[in-house]
């Protein structure tokens, strides 16, 4: 199993009995290594993770992940997935320990003595053996995200989809999420699903922007963050002055800061009067995107 795969996603349609079109025409190439799938709530992620998870059947399209036809047989991909899923439910009043334990038989880890190992090496990796022997019903949102990706490690799984998983964490939870996610390996191919841009600034070396069931861009967050340069900038404005700024420049982002509002605009040559310049960020990328297809809308 060590052959480095790909994911492809070819035409992924996804069309839902109301008639809601959840995916449109999404095709993507994701190499091993972190992945970020980035928009915002209602984007279509959750429809493409639980997809690519063997857990609906699209309307049309393919995903393959290496020779694996994963929609033809989601049974063989689903002895290489570890899901991790936006609503990750905990069963009460069960020990962290019983509970992955529980979960390695499902999937197929039936050796006791290996099972044994393979539930102790995970809740070291995810910092819980402290508290292995605690109900998951106690646990912190921060503890039952981890527990939530050591249910996805068992078994070594050569594909790993983490959907919205640092939603409602503290700052000190969330780093800690992420630098265990940062540790996977890069020759798994890890899917991070968010509406979160610095999820995806901080560890993908490769990214999507999801909006609308279709892929609006896709590359490496240095490069995207590359190519607008030089075409952001920014000015500090009274809060009663928003309306007329968005009527004359396109507007990307607003922010709050000491009573004032920074605004953020897209524009190729300097706007004028009290604009300066911005180091573009991954989140100048994330905003001008989306603004750009609802103005194409």
């Amino acid at each position: 199993m060590g052959e480095y795969r790909m994911l492809q996603i070819e035409k992924l349609t996804h069309v839902y009995g109301n008639g809601t079109r959840a995916l449109d025409g999404v095709t993507l190439a994701i190499p091993p290594g972190m992945f970020g799938l980035l928009g915002p709530n209602g984007a279509g992620k959750s429809t493409l993770m639980r997809t690519i998870a063997t857990l609906q059947t699209p309307t049309s399209g393919s995903i393959h992940f290496g020779d694996l036809d994963v929609i033809a047989t989601p049974e063989l991909l689903r002895r290489t997935l570890g899901y991790l899923p936006q609503d990750f439910g905990v069963y009460p009043r069960v020990s962290a320990y019983d509970m992955l334990d529980h979960m390695a038989v499902l999937k197929g880890i039936a050796g006791r003595a290996e099972r044994k190992e393979t539930v102790e090496a995970l809740l070291h990796q995810v910092n819980l053996w402290a508290v292995r022997k605690k109900a998951l019903a106690g646990f912190s949102g921060g503890m039952r995200q981890r527990f939530g990706i050591a249910q996805a490690l068992i078994g070594n799984p050569q594909l790993i989809i983490v959907d919205e998983p640092t939603a409602g964490l503290d700052p000190e939870e969330r780093n800690r999420f992420l630098n265990l996610l940062a540790e996977i390996g890069d020759n798994v191919v890890v899917i991070l699903s968010t509406h979160i841009v610095e999820d995806v600034a901080d560890l993908c070396p490769r990214m999507a922007v999801l909006a609308g069931g279709r892929v609006l861009l896709e590359g490496a967050p240095l490069a995207l963050i590359e190519e607008t340069r030089g075409r952001v900038w920014q000015k500090t404005i009274a809060r009663d002055e928003l309306e007329a700024h968005r009527e004359r420049y396109r507007v990307i982002s607003t922010r709050l800061f000491a009573g004032r509002t920074i605004i953020h605009v897209v524009a190729d040559g300097a706007p004028g009067e009290g604009f300066t310049p911005v180091q573009g960020g991954l989140e100048d990328v994330y905003f001008s995107t989306l603004d750009a297809s609802r103005r194409a809308a």
